[in-house]
């Protein structure tokens, strides 16, 4: 006789989705294992530390945090610890995009976008770019006047590079029982280039600020055990190929794994860290020294001249301990505890979700590894819902851009942990990549590509079915 383990009987109610009810267990409440918060579910959710942080730890999250929300300023500047913005940058604090460590949103009509921005890029123009790319020491490459994004503020006496504008078009799509459900299909546009116009060639991609919470949770799945559910070929015939990205990391000077953004395209926290402060402030630090002019290209011979704010000593804008700091916040943002898990529609709806196969994607959970300088995220069983892989999702989603081994089409999976809780911290449902779906049912809707047959087993269920699955979702 088999002997039959929590998870095999797990396995059995999510994969065949048995006509009884399996309920929730007790570890998936703590979506976060032992680091899960319990904290009151309000727009301060996602802004708790690990609950298994030691006391003494704490004062270390709590610095982090602040130099997360500080405002940085242009150099010279009486305040030396926070001066180095820009020249050209997107935001002046890593709270400005990510408010309340929370999802970003597409600017309202007549709003400059600060936690949406543009990627920019092109294809490798010759040898020596194509060889870049090759040996992964690069992801893309820059767009030759204006880098790799679109830098929409500017420090005093330089102009913005320019101004995204967004717009949208009416897709109206009729579900099985009759419901119509509009979606809205965006489209940008560059106006306003202050320094010339762009390379015929250059793609562009949109991007939102993703929710920050359990981090360091999905930095410490084993690789192996991604990799283990990688199927690029498609070789057992279920119709998921999910990839793997692989990336440069900076801070162990090697190709390593991709697992955060929205195409995998960042291998590690402190790598993530470094870019946002070199792309989006402005501000070096010790694995991007040399970004104290942010992302100035030789044309921009204004912006390259401006001041910097290194510090003395470290000759960075952002010190180590100052960087390590953030570093140990981002790792540390606790994932909330579930809701409403016993509730007889979500257990109604995690069968559904089951039975569509949004969990080929959408993995429910994984055991993370050990590390003695991480206890807080160290062997932990999490349920983040997601493989970390790259998928085709269609056309509509597609923006024509590659980064790293991702193709136009391809994106992450984006984990679901913390997603019905995006109203209440952020102010708004928007969801996907470019924040285009207005809540989770519009996001269904999106997929298409290796998604479209749970999609359309989706559009193919009655009303009531369709509000058990997105009660189960709004759960996580």
């Amino acid at each position: 006789m088999a002997l039959w383990t929590r998870s095999s009987i797990r396995a059995v109610c999510v994969v065949i989705a048995v006509t009884i009810a399996c309920g929730a267990y007790a570890s998936d409440r703590r979506p976060g294992g032992a680091a899960t918060s319990f904290k009151p579910n309000n727009s301060s959710a996602f802004s708790h530390p690990s609950a298994n942080m030691s006391f003494e730890r704490q004062l270390d999250f709590k610095v982090g945090d602040g130099i997360f929300r500080k405002l940085w300023v242009s150099a010279p500047s009486s305040t030396k610890s926070s001066d180095g913005l820009g020249p050209l940058y997107n935001a002046r604090s890593c709270q400005s995009c990510h408010l309340k460590d929370g999802r970003g949103r597409p600017p309202a009509a007549g709003e400059e976008a600060v936690s949406l921005f543009l990627r920019l890029s092109i294809p490798p123009q010759d040898k020596a770019q194509r060889d870049l790319l090759d040996r992964l020491q690069g992801s893309a490459i820059p767009e030759p006047t204006y880098g790799l994004q679109l830098q929409t503020f500017s420090v005093q006496g330089l102009h913005a590079e320019g101004r995204m504008e967004v717009r949208y078009e009416d897709l109206p799509v009729r579900l099985a029982d009759g419901e119509e459900v509009v979606l809205r299909k965006p489209s940008y546009r560059i106006t306003g280039l202050n320094y010339g116009p762009l390379h015929p060639q250059t793609m562009l991609s949109p991007r939102v600020a993703p929710p920050m919470i359990g981090l360091g949770l999905l930095e410490m799945i084993p690789e192996a055990d991604i990799m283990a559910l990688a199927d690029p070929e498609d070789l057992n015939g279920d119709g998921i190929a999910g990839k793997a990205n692989a990336v440069w990391s900076a801070e162990h000077n090697r190709p390593m794994l991709g697992r955060f953004g929205w195409k995998a395209g960042i291998a590690t926290i402190a790598d993530q860290t470094a870019s946002a402060f070199a792309a989006d402030l402005g501000l070096s630090s010790y694995l991007a020294p040399a970004a104290s002019r942010g992302e100035c290209t030789p044309t921009q011979t204004a912006c390259l001249a401006a001041p910097v704010g290194d510090d003395p000593a470290e000759k960075v804008e952002v010190p180590r301990r100052m960087f390590d700091l953030v570093v140990f916040y981002a790792r540390n943002l606790a994932v909330p505890a579930r809701r409403d898990a016993d509730h007889p529609a979500v257990q109604r709806g995690e069968r559904l979700f089951a039975d569509a196969g949004c969990g080929h994607c959408h993995r429910p959970s994984f055991v993370t590894g050990q590390d003695a300088a991480k206890p807080e995220q160290s062997g932990q069983e999490i349920w983040p819902y997601t493989d970390l892989l790259l998928h085709d999702m269609g056309e509509g989603l597609a923006d024509g851009r590659p980064e790293g081994l991702a193709n136009g089409r391809q994106w992450r999976t984006a984990p679901l942990w913390g997603v019905g809780l995006t109203e209440i911290v952020s102010g708004h449902d928007f969801l996907l990549h470019d924040g285009r779906a207005r809540g989770v049912l519009e996001a269904i809707l999106w997929h298409d590509g290796e998604a479209e047959p749970a999609k359309r087993k989706v559009m193919q269920m009655s009303r009531q079915e369709r509000d058990d699955l997105l009660a189960f979702i709004n759960s996580l």
